[in-house]
């Protein structure tokens, strides 16, 4: 049997289910639970599951499963009043009603409010969808926008530096003029990130209300002049761009942001880090703190901060014989630290009795 946990060419069960077309990957974990996958004979409950598709037989509900479709990108220029799913339990219009002639099984890459329009790419292949979306990989997505009233620049400036919602402070966005009347604006905005209604929000935190919003670039595709609720397949060059974005997120490439930051040393120089970053000693407290560290011992030491006290110190310090004193004293002490150590008894009991003092 070909299963295994961990191989080159081994692949999870439900992953090798879902591209082949049958369902969504969500939906052939639920088939695995409910035991309606077999594996060369043995069914197969357990979700996680690796297995050699070149060698293992899979069926599903008793029927073998079809070999892996082919790699697919869809390009749509979504329509509004249409919702971004392949499925709507409440019976809206859904894009899936626009990809009737792809036989391929897609899922959208991302979304589009229900009111929004223009560029919708479609996928089956996770990965690179994954890497469209995630910040990390600062993949563009440039929206046309009329909004109400006449956007100032100073408006335009709070949306390039960063506009704080709810849910956190965004990204800064660059944003350019399309078009002006008495009563509106067009806008280009160009943002890296995904919240949820996120142009909306940002047009709302200026003062202004999205009358419409169209998606016109998503990353290396452009919409250009696609019909409005029509569809194309992308071309090797695009679909070649994907891959790249797919390659960037690996974590063998190196990383997007090639801005690296401003060492120590050089922020010193520009001024912008205080050298010292603590207050500087008094020129007499430096010079007795320079003193000790003049090799000589501790007499050296004791006899620097005698001679740095003021008038009214202990007659010690003014005393010329009191380093010879001292180097006594540490003489005795190093005689008595020459002493052998008393051996430690195991036998001896290591509670003391206390004895009566002596009157």
């Amino acid at each position: 049997m070909g299963m295994n946990a961990a191989s080159a060419t081994s692949v999870r069960l439900q992953k090798v289910i879902a591209a082949s077309g049958l369902s969504s990957r969500r939906a052939a974990e639920a088939l695995i639970r409910e035991g309606q996958v077999t594996v060369n004979g043995r069914v197969v409950r357990t979700l996680g599951t690796c297995i050699n598709p070149e060698v293992d037989h899979v069926k599903v509900k008793g029927r073998h499963l079809e070999t892996a479709e082919p790699e697919v990108f869809v390009l749509l220029n979504k329509p509004p009043g249409c919702v971004t799913t392949m499925k709507d339990p409440l019976g809206r219009s859904t894009i899936a009603d626009l990809l009737e002639r792809v036989k391929v099984r897609v899922f959208p890459v991302g979304r589009l409010d229900y009111d929004a329009e223009g560029l919708l790419l479609l996928t089956n292949n996770g990965q690179v969808a994954q890497a469209c979306l995630h910040p990390r990989y600062h993949v563009p997505k440039t929206y046309l926008v009329k909004v109400s009233g006449v956007f100032e620049d100073e408006e335009i400036r709070m949306l390039e530096e960063g506009v704080p919602l709810d849910d956190g402070m965004t990204s800064p966005a660059s944003v350019k003029k399309s078009g002006k009347s008495k009563a509106n604006s067009w806008l280009e905005i160009t943002i890296h990130e995904g919240k949820k209604h996120q142009i909306k929000r940002m047009v709302e935190a200026c003062g202004h209300r999205v009358i419409r919003i169209k998606r016109i670039r998503f990353g290396p595709l452009q919409l250009r002049d696609l019909p409005l609720g029509s569809f194309r397949y992308a071309s090797d060059a695009e679909a070649n761009a994907l891959r790249e974005i797919l390659r960037r997120s690996s974590p063998g490439a190196e990383p997007r942001s090639s801005r690296s930051t401003p060492s120590l040393k050089s922020r010193r120089k520009a001024g912008n880090t205080p050298s010292f970053p603590f207050r500087r000693k008094p020129k007499s407290q430096a010079a007795a703190s320079n003193a000790f560290k003049t090799p000589g011992g501790s007499a050296t030491r004791r006899t620097a901060q005698a001679q740095t006290r003021p008038t009214g110190s202990p007659k010690k310090a003014m005393n010329p014989g009191f380093a010879s004193d001292t180097r006594q004293r540490t003489k005795g002490t190093e005689r008595r630290s020459a002493l052998p150590k008393r051996m430690s008894n195991p036998l001896r009991k290591t509670t003391r009795t206390s004895r009566p003092r002596r009157r």
